[in-house]
Formats: structure tokens, sequence, C-alpha cells
């Protein structure tokens, strides 16, 4: 079976590749099928568990990238998913190949780099070196958000500010009784 979402060194030796049109979806297209197929509920816990497998894998590295304001990097994730339905990461490519092999693909990586200068540059202007926030939604493009640090280590400070209160607040009245 020659299931793998983009490469095409893979694929073209596959029975079902087709040259015209190549053997890649995009990742609506995939989605689209595997609704159809395996149903919502299954597709939404597939996706999530991919979205998942990326934000470990990144913060996995997070010491060793670069973290520069002034520059990007853009990485191209290989997940296979296998008959049940389990992603399974294969590699993380640095610096993914943007070189296309079909008019689709073409449109993918066009729309891919669109997308990413779109968050770079907001709004179609080199950004101010001192802003230091999160694009707003409308220039995601198609991609998703996964995590917001900010707001994950805010949401953890709340949670540990009430846990923390919760016990101070029962053990008060213990001890003023005694």
């Amino acid at each position: 079976m020659f299931v793998h979402l983009t490469n095409v060194s893979i694929q073209k030796h596959g029975d079902d590749y087709n040259d015209k049109h190549g053997g890649k979806w995009t990742i609506t297209n995939l989605q689209m099928y595997l609704e159809h197929t395996h149903g919502k509920e299954v597709t939404d816990r597939l996706f999530d568990e991919i979205n998942w497998i990326i934000v470990h894998s990144l913060k996995a590295v997070q010491g060793v990238m670069a973290s520069d304001k002034h520059c990007f990097e853009c990485y191209g994730y290989d997940v296979i998913i296998d008959e049940n339905l389990k992603p399974w990461l294969i590699e993380v490519n640095a610096s993914p190949s943007l070189t296309s092999t079909t008019a689709a693909d073409r449109i993918m990586k066009y729309s891919l780099v669109d997308d990413v200068l779109k968050i770079v540059c907001p709004n179609g202007e080199i950004p101010d070196p001192r802003w230091n926030k999160v694009p707003g939604k409308e220039h995601y493009g198609h991609f998703e958000l996964l995590i917001d640090e900010e707001i994950a280590v805010q949401e953890q400070h709340e949670t540990k500010s009430r846990s923390v209160s919760g016990r101070l607040s029962r053990s008060r009245p213990q001890q003023q009784w005694k």
C-alpha cells in the first residue's frame, strides 16, 4: 500500500499513481474523505492526535530551535495513518521541498507560501520588530493555531491559584478551631 500523503518518490511506484494529477490531497480533502468513510467523530479524533503530535514534537526540541523574532521556519511533517486511523510521525523536515509535480501540487504549495507570508507580514507590511504578538485569525489562511503558549501558561497559573486557594480555604477553618 502506498499511502504517504506527499512523498512522490514513494507514491509513483504504486499501482494507483496517476502522472497527471499525482497522489497528493489537501488536508481538507483528506478530512472530507475520512469523514465520509469513517465518520466525523473518528476523523476529528485522528486530526486532534496529529495536532498533538506536532505540538509535542515542537516542544521536544524547543530548547535547540533558533528563537529569533527576525526569522521564521516552515516545517514539513510526514505522518502515516494506519488502518486503525492511528497517526505515526515518520519525520519532520526543516526545509520541506516546494518543488511541484502537478498543477494541483503547485496550487497547494503556492497557498502554503502565501499563508506563511500572511502570518510573517500581516496586512502585507513589514512588521515592527518590537511587535511580539500572535497575528489575528484573519491572517492564518489555511493554518490552524494549535496552541497559544501565553494562554496555556496563564491557564496553568490560574489552575494552580485555584487549587492552592481551595486548599487554603479548606484548611483555614480547621486551623482557626485549634
